[in-house]
């Protein structure tokens, strides 16, 4: 098999002193095995919502085009070294925790289309409710997911959250 170049590959975040470090660790939720950082992930614009899939389906397409618009329920990141053996030699398949094999989510070279809408290419999807996170100034770890937002960008509000309780104010 043909080895992809390491550029290619963000760096395992378990290889990596973790105190020095002032991103968000995103970890499974199974095993708590360290799986990337949150400047892994690939931002992309929200798409327009359900009516996106509404090719997909036998249902009326004015119902899908209300105001329900799609949240993102996962992460697309960059490919990260764990990845790796997965990777070689096939355009698309799940990605599995390292450590408990648990269903993380899935990739494909050829692209995927994220639960709001947005094509995304190429897609290494994971998805936030296999996740837990942790801010290195937060010491307990947080659901994938937190209410309307997603948890990276609910990340800076809980941290105030917690470091409010914890001055005694609220």
């Amino acid at each position: 098999p043909q080895d992809l170049p390491r550029e290619v590959f963000a760096v395992d975040p378990t290889t990596i002193c973790q105190n020095l470090n002032t991103e968000v660790l995103y970890r499974c939720r199974k095993c708590r095995r360290a799986l990337f950082r949150s400047s892994s992930i690939l931002s992309h614009t929200e798409g327009i919502g359900p009516i996106a899939f509404a090719h997909k389906r036998i249902i009326d397409c004015a119902r899908l085009s209300g105001n329900d618009q799609g949240k993102c329920t996962s992460y697309f990141i960059e490919p990260v070294q764990w990845m790796e053996p997965v990777l070689l030699g096939v355009m698309e398949g799940q990605l599995l925790c390292p450590k408990c094999m648990s269903k993380l989510g899935s990739f494909s070279w050829r692209g995927d289309q994220c639960s709001c809408g947005r094509w995304v290419t190429p897609a290494f999807q994971i998805h936030k409710s296999r996740l837990n996170w942790l801010h290195p100034e937060v010491k307990d770890w947080l659901p994938g997911e937190l209410g309307e937002e997603s948890s990276y960008m609910a990340a800076p509000a809980m941290l105030q959250a917690v470091t409010t309780a914890k001055d005694g104010h609220t």
